[in-house]
């Protein structure tokens, strides 16, 4: 149960969001326009912290019983494709927790590599075609995550992005502390560091988009002025829908490809299997013969 007072909630997401922004490498663009994507369940599959979790593990960076937690969470995530604000915390609290009094750079560096292995396999590439878009006409594109700040600056860069706000992490002498800055940079935090962002960019949030599955985030959504659905839980998909916004969901797309290679699979299955039941009966027949 959370106990916290609201006054103290909110200042916890105004820190979060106003360290992200500052942590940001933003330069100032004034007059510009911007997109800003979510990233779990909007532009990759899956929690990416937890993809980075499971990669740490394999490295045994941290015992294979630690992640079971991440896996149980990661189960519910995908199956309910809503966002839990508690799990993304502790999700959060406990990733810190595995990597406290590591060195930022040997998990920056572990980082990039377990994205190049196994996250750029999650992407969802109708998401990426959207971001590219903005890209090409021109406009900044942003990040915007309760993944670590270190998690969603590679994410970024891998992917050619402008840049990232993600949680912030206490740093001392280049090492974890196993404390966050604020609260994990969800919901309210996410608007707050989109609009620090803003001011220190000369960003025009009226032009600009934003991107989104999940309607914890509506207060980043409302921020702009071009708001969209992306792969949407039945919340956000209904909001979407009464203020008439637009909604894109590929997760159809991606069911479609699956159950047509499932198909070819079976039948693939079938013809092996009759190949060596026939193969199976011509050996025993030789053999009786």
């Amino acid at each position: 149960m959370n106990t916290a007072r609201p006054n103290d909630l909110a200042d916890r997401y105004r820190v979060a969001g106003q360290a992200s922004a500052e942590a940001a490498n933003a330069k100032n663009s004034p007059g510009s326009t911007a997109a800003f994507f979510d990233v779990d369940n909007t532009i990759m599959r899956g929690a990416s912290i937890f993809h980075l979790a499971r990669g740490l593990a394999s490295r045994r960076f941290f015992s294979a019983n630690e992640v079971v937690d991440f896996v149980w969470k990661q189960a519910k995530f995908v199956t309910s494709g809503a966002e839990n604000m508690n799990d993304m915390a502790s999700v959060t609290e406990s990733a810190l927790s595995f990597v406290k009094g590591r060195r930022v750079s040997e998990v920056v560096e572990l980082g990039t590599t377990i994205f190049d292995e196994v996250m750029v396999n999650k992407m969802w590439p109708g998401t990426l075609g959207l971001a590219q878009r903005h890209l090409d006409d021109g406009d900044q594109v942003w990040l915007v995550t309760a993944a670590p700040m270190e998690l969603a600056t590679i994410i970024a860069q891998r992917l050619g992005f402008t840049g990232a706000l993600g949680t912030v992490s206490e740093i001392i002498d280049g090492r974890y502390t196993g404390k966050l800055v604020g609260n994990p940079l969800h919901g309210p935090a996410k608007a707050t560091a989109v609009e620090a962002l803003a001011a220190r960019t000369g960003l025009d949030l009226q032009a600009s988009s934003a991107y989104s599955d999940s309607f914890n985030d509506l207060p980043m959504l409302n921020l702009v002025g071009h708001p969209n659905a992306v792969n949407p839980d039945s919340a956000l998909r209904s909001y979407s829908r009464d203020h008439q916004w637009p909604i894109h969901d590929f997760r159809r797309e991606r069911l479609e490809r699956r159950s047509a290679v499932a198909g070819g699979v079976l039948a693939s299955g079938a013809l092996v299997a009759g190949v060596g039941i026939g193969l199976a009966l011509a050996h025993r027949s030789r053999r009786s013969a």
